[in-house]
């Protein structure tokens, strides 16, 4: 960034992928050749003559040449995004917030659990462990989808899938002729989770409902409130704690956030339409 913290980076469009009907990957080139940043920290990407949006990073933090973020094209700026291709320019700001516990979990069992594109700001963290193995104890992915068609990353879950070394299991609440997997709500894998309550530390990010059940689920596993980390991205304006969007109670969500422990936000989770 330049001296301007709301003055964005310009980068360039290395590569674009179309993951499902209505969700995309671009991959950026970082104008300084590396972009640096701790997973679940997410940026601003700005279309010039449109506007900007806070999207998560979902690549590898071990690979710092490439900015990677998968978007859904559900609004303006969103859409504009999505008709980018290849050598196209975008405005980068970031990167901004609070990340996953990756050295808090370190030598203990960890559940990274993801509810639909929710597994875009989460997929940084799963590569972190994936390829730092021994630094963890028991690792345990749950992936939920609306239906096998709107899974994110496909390619990704068989390889993780296939790893001797951590249990992936994966659901659908819909299923087609083509799936022969588990059919249901993310939240009845939990039971096959098999960690130590009293060493496990839970990743979760997803819709807020979603969150909301895994939290109860973990919960009557033994795994405490401070030991459950939610991703709360929503509402998120400016990224700098400024124009009080994303206030959240004595928070905000781009400063204080994204990733809170529930213990920091029980009271607040709870409370409709905060």
């Amino acid at each position: 960034m330049g001296k301007d913290a709301m003055v964005p980076a310009t980068m360039r469009v290395r590569r674009r992928i179309q993951e499902t009907a209505d969700t995309f990957t671009l991959e950026l080139e970082p104008d300084a050749g590396t972009f640096v940043f701790e997973p679940g920290q997410f940026n601003q990407l700005y279309v010039f003559g449109v506007g900007e949006v806070p999207i998560s990073i979902s690549g590898d933090a071990a690979r710092p040449s490439v900015l990677v973020h998968t978007i859904r094209d559900v609004g303006t700026v969103t859409h504009a995004l999505s008709k980018l291709r290849k050598g196209d320019t975008v405005g980068v700001r970031g990167p901004y917030g609070r990340g996953w516990p990756m050295e808090e979990a370190r030598g203990k069992d960890v559940i990274l659990a993801a509810g639909g594109i929710g597994l875009a700001p989460l997929r940084p963290s799963i590569r972190h462990v994936l390829a730092n193995r021994d630094d963890y104890e028991r690792v345990v992915i749950f992936y939920g989808a609306r239906t096998p068609e709107d899974m994110l990353y496909p390619k990704e879950l068989i390889k993780w899938r296939s790893r001797l070394d951590a249990k992936v299991s994966v659901t659908v609440d819909r299923a087609d002729r083509s799936w022969h997997g588990n059919v249901g709500v993310i939240t009845q894998l939990v039971s096959a989770a098999r960690t130590n309550p009293s060493n496990t530390i839970a990743m979760v990010c997803g819709p807020e409902i979603m969150m909301h059940y895994m939290q109860i689920h973990l919960a009557r596993l033994g795994v405490p409130d401070e030991a459950i980390f939610v991703s709360m991205e929503r509402n998120m304006k400016c990224a700098i704690g400024r124009c009080g969007h994303c206030q959240y109670g004595g928070d905000f969500i781009c400063r204080d956030g994204p990733v809170f422990a529930f213990s920091e936000i029980a009271r607040r989770f709870r409370v409709r339409a905060l």
